[in-house]
């Protein structure tokens, strides 16, 4: 198997040199080339449509990142934006709330088993933000218990640069499926503790994707009641998608509070903080939240319609049905290969990890993820997969081919 010629990215890369010039880092966070292959992935996007995203230059990619989550359905769906024009054209900013704010959230309050009242927001970061400060406000507690990312606010952030001390040191991790270890951390700080807040599909940076090992929820759940601590949910990553009430849903584990962002708009800025009425309660008095833009009704327009298409269509079981396939063909795919990797994940979100047998992991994920980019897939090293509604059955194939004929190659150029 031969390596593919590199894309011509020429507009792209010029469009990056212009904007190193006029913002830190030229672009923001994880979307910088050195997160994905420098040289090799497109920067700056055209257009998307269906499962696939166009670049400045005019490559077309299968778009297996979908924005790192939001998009569910596909991109550029009709139907929601028409209902968003819709709406636009009545106005969307107000000084006051609209109507759809009272439809949506008794949507959300109907479809989220742990949803009795709730806020509507704008990021993920916003949501889980909002979650930890209620938590604190109802309790009276400071310190954080949290597994997985969480956004880029201060008591979270993985980068400690410009961030308090004192505020770093109120979060403490613990390990993914470990419930010793998360025991072990409550008891050394009894009678301290706000919250426990944890990813429930475990999803370490670069490492595999970890369903819920058996029991773990539901342990998580018995002890956070053993010591009475707020446990929340951070479903940003698994609302509509593991189910339509998220991973609490289907794993069958309902927490004090839950956190829903991405693919509830399907890209439209929206997301929630949701729970219990005596915790959420706090949130009208005691705690502060407010935004100019959190009653932006366009995104709850967008939302409402993205939940009607989903349940239409039975849009997640058919993801799933999909991930399934694809995982399945993924596993014999490498296991061929005879290349040191873990395939993971879930239906709705795989992922292959290089396994550091050896000094080579590093170059063999580098060559994995430039063949399979130039080859016309768009997916990340660092961070899981999806699969969307639009996403069809040739694009799956044409994935695998391209994983198939990448891992090949690496398996060529670095025996083991």
């Amino acid at each position: 198997m031969e390596s593919k010629p590199k894309l011509n990215l020429e507009k792209s890369l010029d469009l990056f040199e212009e904007a190193k010039k006029l913002s830190p880092g030229g672009v923001m966070g994880i979307r910088r080339p050195y997160n994905f292959v420098e040289g090799e992935y497109p920067i700056y996007l055209s257009h998307g449509r269906d499962g696939h995203i166009f670049d400045v230059d005019g490559n077309e990619y299968i778009d297996m990142l979908c924005a790192y989550g939001p998009i569910i359905l596909g991109y550029n769906e009709p139907e929601i934006n028409r209902a968003v024009v819709e709406q636009m054209e009545k106005g969307f900013c107000f000084s006051l709330v609209q109507p759809i704010q009272n439809e949506l959230m008794k949507r959300l309050i109907d479809l989220i088993p742990s949803a009795e009242m709730g806020l509507l927001l704008k990021t993920g970061s916003d949501a889980t933000g909002v979650a930890v400060r209620i938590a604190r406000g109802y309790s009276g507690k400071d310190l954080i218990l949290r597994c997985g990312y969480h956004g880029w606010m201060d008591w979270c952030v993985e980068v400690p640069g410009g961030v308090s001390k004192k505020i770093r040191d109120l979060t403490l991790d613990f390990p993914y499926g470990d419930l010793d270890a998360l025991e072990a951390l409550i008891l050394s700080n009894k009678g301290d503790i706000a919250c426990i807040i944890l990813t429930p599909v475990g999803h370490p940076l670069a490492e595999p994707v970890v369903a819920p090992p058996e029991g773990y929820l539901e342990g998580v759940r018995a002890l956070a009641d053993k010591y009475k601590i707020i446990l929340i949910f951070d479903e940003i990553r698994t609302g509509f998608r593991v189910a339509m009430g998220g991973a609490q849903e289907r794993y069958g584990v309902v927490p004090d509070m839950t956190t829903v962002g991405k693919a509830l708009a399907n890209g439209y800025a929206i997301s929630a903080c949701l729970g219990k009425e005596e915790i959420m309660k706090v949130a009208e008095s005691e705690v502060f939240v407010s935004s100019t833009f959190f009653p932006n009704s366009l995104a709850m327009v967008a939302a409402m319609k993205c939940l009607d298409i989903l349940e239409r269509e039975n849009v997640i079981e058919t993801v799933w049905r999909r991930g399934e396939r694809f995982l399945g063909e993924l596993g014999k795919v490498v296991s061929a290969s005879k290349v040191p990797a873990t395939v993971s994940g879930i239906p709705p979100m795989p992922f292959l990890t290089f396994d550091k047998v050896d000094d080579m992991y590093s170059k063999r994920r580098k060559d994995f993820y430039t063949e399979t980019i130039r080859r016309g897939l768009f997916i990340q090293p660092y961070h899981h997969w999806y699969i969307s509604y639009r996403h069809t059955e040739e694009d799956i194939q044409l994935a695998l081919q391209a994983i198939k004929e990448a891992l090949e190659i690496v398996a060529q150029r670095y025996p083991c």
